[in-house]
C-alpha cells in the first residue's frame, strides 16, 4: 500500500474543505500549502490588474513565498494536489510548492475547485517545476459529495 499525502492550496476555504475530504476517503496525510503573505480579498479581485493575484498569474515566473517548507514529501508514493484555479491553471504558488521539494518518482495526480473553467493547460504549466514526477490531470470538485470523492479515490 502506498503512502499517500493531499497537499493543498486554499486562498478562501473551498479547496480546503475539499482536500479534506479527499485525505479521509484516501487515508492520506493531510499538509496545507500556505503563502507566506495569505491572500485578502483584495488580493483575489481578478476585476483589478493591479491586485496580487492577477500581478502574480500574469507573469509565469512568479513564485510567491511559502510560509513553510517542512512537509516530508520523501516519504510518499503519491501526492495529490489541490487547488483552485486561477485564470484557467494553477495558481503560481502550486509552483512555488514542487519547486521546493525532490518530486522525482512521484506520482503527482492535481485536484481542483473552480468558478466555471477545467485545468487548461496546467498539468503543462506545472511539469517544468517537477520534471522527474509523474504529474496525471485528476478532477475538478467543486462541490463534490463525498460518495463522489470516495469514488474518484478508488478509481486511481
Amino acid at each position: 500500500m502506498s503512502r499517500k499525502l493531499v497537499a493543498y492550496f486554499s486562498a478562501t476555504g473551498t479547496t480546503g474543505k475539499t482536500a479534506e475530504m479527499i485525505a479521509k476517503a484516501a487515508d492520506a496525510d493531510l499538509y496545507e500549502i500556505k503563502p507566506a503573505t495569505p491572500y485578502t480579498k483584495a488580493d483575489l479581485n481578478w476585476m483589478d490588474k493591479k491586485s496580487r493575484s492577477s500581478v502574480e498569474m500574469s507573469d509565469k515566473k512568479y513564485r510567491p513565498e511559502l510560509a513553510d517548507t517542512d512537509a516530508d514529501i520523501a516519504k510518499y508514493d503519491e501526492i495529490l494536489i489541490g487547488f483552485p484555479i486561477w485564470w484557467y491553471v494553477a495558481p503560481t504558488i502550486i509552483n512555488t510548492f514542487l519547486e521546493s521539494y525532490d518530486f522525482s518518482g512521484k506520482k503527482i495526480v492535481l485536484f481542483a475547485t473552480s468558478g466555471g473553467s477545467g485545468f487548461g493547460n496546467t498539468v503543462k504549466e506545472l511539469k517544468p517545476s517537477a520534471p522527474n514526477a509523474d504529474i496525471v490531470e485528476g478532477k475538478i470538485l467543486n462541490g463534490a459529495s463525498k460518495a463522489e470523492i470516495t469514488q474518484w479515490i478508488q478509481s486511481l
